[in-house]
């Protein structure tokens, strides 16, 4: 994701690789190899999420001689999300300036054309905000649930009341099984219908969250999935989050 973000600010004058790029595995359990540190050792800028989400940049970065930019770092408001900072799109905006100042730093001679690629860029963030907006004129308050907490900045801002039990999220984000206790509050949620959507992390499936996949459908509460990196085919960051928002607007919608 955050090398979508990089190429939409680099464009034509930057050559732009993601170590990651799998769209069904966990980026959590992602081990670079060798090879993958010596890009990383030898490219002009780093990009990475930071925030210990994607360690595994932070170790393969050490001792690097490029530029870093951690969008945990940039984000200037720090209490908005959590380190899912890909999901925050005002950390996002900032992200993209600073990668748009790295490289400017890098290539002077292109550096009218970075700035002006990351204020389109960040055009098309504000249009994203606007449809949360929208969602929160319309749906504000309206309680939902997560199986993890991936699109908490994104739910912020839509207005949403994200209900799921903190022990059962806690235990998914930290791959152990939750509680009986947990999954029993999490079924009640959606068969008593307090929940309007669940929230689904495609990238984060055991047979705890399959399970409350399979209550929600019995219950008919809509689905609305999301991922931690781009699906199959998508290789725009704007593109992939505006499918995401448009499914949970519809999802809200009815």
């Amino acid at each position: 994701m955050w090398a979508s973000v990089a190429s939409a600010v680099g464009g034509e004058h930057a050559d732009v690789s993601a170590l990651y790029t799998s769209p069904d595995g966990d980026p959590h359990e992602f081990e670079p190899s060798s090879a993958d540190t010596a890009r990383v050792q030898d490219a002009n800028l780093i990009v990475m999420n930071g925030d210990h989400y994607d360690h595994f940049m932070e170790e393969a970065a050490a001792d690097a001689k490029g530029a870093e930019v951690v969008a945990a770092d940039v984000r200037s408001d720090k209490t908005r999300g959590n380190e899912h900072v890909f999901y925050d799109l005002a950390a996002v905006a900032d992200t993209a300036n600073a990668i748009a100042n790295e490289l400017a730093e890098i290539a002077p001679a292109h550096a009218a054309y970075y700035r002006d690629r990351a204020g389109v860029f960040n055009s098309q963030i504000n249009g994203l905000r606007a449809a949360l907006a929208d969602i929160k004129a319309h749906h504000d308050g309206t309680e939902v649930a997560s199986t993890e907490p991936l699109a908490a900045a994104v739910l912020t801002d839509a207005g949403l009341v994200d209900i799921a039990p903190p022990g059962f999220v806690d235990a998914v984000e930290q791959g152990q099984s939750p509680s009986a206790a947990d999954r029993a509050k999490f079924d009640d949620l959606l068969t008593q219908h307090r929940a309007k959507v669940l929230i689904y992390n495609r990238q984060a499936v055991d047979p705890s969250t399959q399970a409350v996949l399979d209550t929600a459908r019995k219950a008919r509460i809509p689905v609305v999935e999301f991922t931690e990196s781009l699906p199959e085919g998508v290789t725009d960051y704007i593109a992939w989050q505006r499918g995401q928002i448009d499914a949970l607007a519809k999802a809200l919608n009815g």
